[in-house]
């Protein structure tokens, strides 16, 4: 078992004190791929399926307030719960306030060479999210870099395409109620809250707070530049409960991001 240790470095990223200031009221504003009725999000399920994950390093890479910690503290030897944000990093703590073998590292992605040791797993859930691309290649990267050999490499990242498909229905709702053409579309931006989005470069930006949303095909592109081999992308659902529109729309398969899963070449 791992002592409890902090990991700290200077880092001036200039998102830092953003997610940190969000970290008390994250449920609220974020969505949330472990609610119940989500479907497809095969983290978990991964994770349980490795063989002896008793002997295993698992680095959580961009861990938020700690969800998946409490889960991967019962299973894995050692667990580095990874963040930028010192915010995000206190709330981690009280996910696990009894375990001893995990260790809370405060750097940003493109800078892992502060990780004690290779890992044999690295799960990043919703946190590769950098907007800056330079910064985003540099962190894939320094992820694979970090992986022992024959490491895994899995996560979810948010979906931009399902932000198109959610403005589809959003579009064919107001026009079902008899709106014209150009109230239709004031309507699907407003409650597609559009006015967040760069939807040429795939960024979202919400209070200060920059992300980078991703394309099917920009996965497999920028993961086989950083050394990757994409073994599985698969659409995770979300919950209808977290989007506009839910009510008339539950219908329709919900919006989704995307879980991979990638071994180094």
């Amino acid at each position: 078992m791992l002592a409890r240790e902090k990991f700290i470095i200077t880092t001036n990223h200039g998102q830092d004190h953003f997610w940190s200031r969000s970290a008390a009221h994250y449920e609220r504003d974020f969505i949330d791929p472990y609610v119940k009725d989500v479907r497809g999000n095969l983290v978990r399920r991964t994770l349980h399926r490795l063989r002896g994950p008793n002997d295993k390093v698992v680095a959580d890479l961009g861990c938020g307030i700690g969800p998946l910690l409490p889960f991967l503290s019962c299973r894995f030897k050692t667990v580095y719960a990874v963040d930028f944000a010192p915010g995000m990093l206190e709330r981690a703590k009280q996910m696990v306030a009894k375990r001893t073998n995990v260790a809370f590292v405060q750097t940003p992605f493109t800078d892992l060479a502060v990780l004690p040791e290779p890992v044999d797993v690295a799960v990043a859930v919703n946190s590769l999210v950098l907007p800056n691309l330079g910064d985003l290649q540099t962190a894939l990267a320094e992820i694979r870099r970090c992986l022992k050999p024959g490491g895994v490499f899995l996560g979810i990242v948010p979906g931009m395409d399902a932000v198109h498909y959610h403005t589809m229905l959003l579009m064919d709702r107001a026009r079902s109620l008899g709106l014209p053409p150009d109230a239709a579309r004031k309507n699907a931006a407003q409650f597609g809250d559009h006015s967040c989005y760069d939807f040429a470069f795939s960024e979202f930006r919400f209070k200060g707070l920059e992300q980078h949303f991703w394309h099917p095909f920009e996965v497999r592109h920028r993961f086989a530049q950083a050394g990757f081999v994409l073994k599985r992308l698969k659409k995770v659902h979300l919950s209808w409960t977290q989007f506009a529109g839910s009510i008339e729309l539950k219908s329709f398969p919900a919006p989704w991001d995307w879980f991979f899963l990638a071994k180094p070449k």
